[in-house]
């Protein structure tokens, strides 16, 4: 499917300027409609797993970037405070994230993924495996 999406976007994007259309706008629109289908399409995905919209980015950047403190993700995934605090809070709910103080500054707590978070991220989902078998 996302194969076919983006062979169906380049060969628009193709004709288009091929007919002399070259308006930004009008490029701009259609990988803009491009976006949103791999958007749902990546979305499906990630609720098979079971996490929110807050949870996953958080857990895609702790992998990407190791352990790091809770004030420290949330600038990086767009969520506030307060926001950053209750995704964590789920995230170790769950066993996906072990939160503990830091050794040099008591305040700080540093947030880690656990082996569970690894193996959600690493497992292919349940559609991924569909749509394999679909295209096999």
């Amino acid at each position: 499917m996302t194969i076919e999406l983006m062979t169906y976007t380049s060969w628009r994007i193709q004709i288009l300027y091929g007919q002399g259309i070259k308006d930004s706008d009008h490029v701009w629109l259609v990988m803009m409609k491009a976006m949103r289908a791999l958007t749902r399409y990546a979305a499906a995905g990630i609720k098979d797993t079971g996490l929110g919209d807050s949870d996953f980015p958080v857990l895609e950047v702790l992998l990407h970037k190791g352990p790091l403190p809770v004030n420290t993700i949330g600038p990086i995934v767009g969520l506030t405070p307060g926001s950053i605090s209750i995704a964590v809070d789920r995230l170790v709910a769950r066993s996906l994230v072990s939160r503990v103080e830091s050794a040099e500054d008591r305040r700080v707590r540093i947030v880690a993924l656990t082996h569970a978070a690894r193996t959600l991220l690493f497992q292919p989902s349940e559609s991924i495996r569909a749509d394999e078998e679909s295209l096999l």
